[in-house]
């Protein structure tokens, strides 16, 4: 084996190791930024392809898991962002839009669709902060913005979620 070929494989290696290690949060993340399984996977195997293409230029391979994070969550706005036009032009052309499925249990449930209706930013902030636990910082790093934006975005985001709330019950 030749020099190139034993880099190639420790690359390889290592490669599958962050996968195993991250690709259930990774799914999870998809999945509470878009509220689809399937699409949550799909988002999240894509974030691996993308940031294993480029994991060779990072200069802190211990920095893997924050791009794979912020890329997780630009994949679900693009994904995001294409539902909502395919949602317009459904409304446009006078098409019913699907109701979505009720869980059994209520309470998440009604949480789950007050998130839903929350813009892009905000839903990412709270699901940074709180269910995958950043701090301010990592979250503002993640989403590209300043610490004072997440703090505004979190506090809107639960705002916008009580107020759903009130109404809900």
């Amino acid at each position: 084996m030749d020099a190139d070929a034993a880099v190639t494989s420790a690359s390889g290696s290592r490669l599958e190791g962050l996968y195993s290690e991250h690709v259930r949060g990774a799914v999870r993340l998809a999945f509470l930024m878009t509220g689809d399984e399937q699409q949550a996977q799909d988002i999240a195997q894509e974030a691996f392809v993308r940031v294993a293409g480029r994991f060779h230029d990072l200069r802190d391979p211990d920095a893997f898991p924050g791009y794979l994070r912020t890329t997780v969550v630009n994949l679900a706005r693009g994904h995001l962002r294409k539902l909502r036009v395919q949602r317009d032009y459904l409304k446009r052309a006078g098409a019913r839009e699907e109701e979505v499925p009720r869980d059994d249990a209520e309470g998440r449930d009604e949480l789950w669709r007050a998130l839903q209706t929350l813009p892009h930013r905000q839903r990412a902030a709270l699901v940074l902060r709180y269910y995958e636990d950043l701090s301010e910082r990592q979250t503002a790093d993640v989403l590209g913005c300043s610490v004072s934006a997440v703090k505004s975005l979190v506090t809107r985001g639960l705002e916008a979620l009580r107020a759903v709330k009130g109404g809900l019950r």
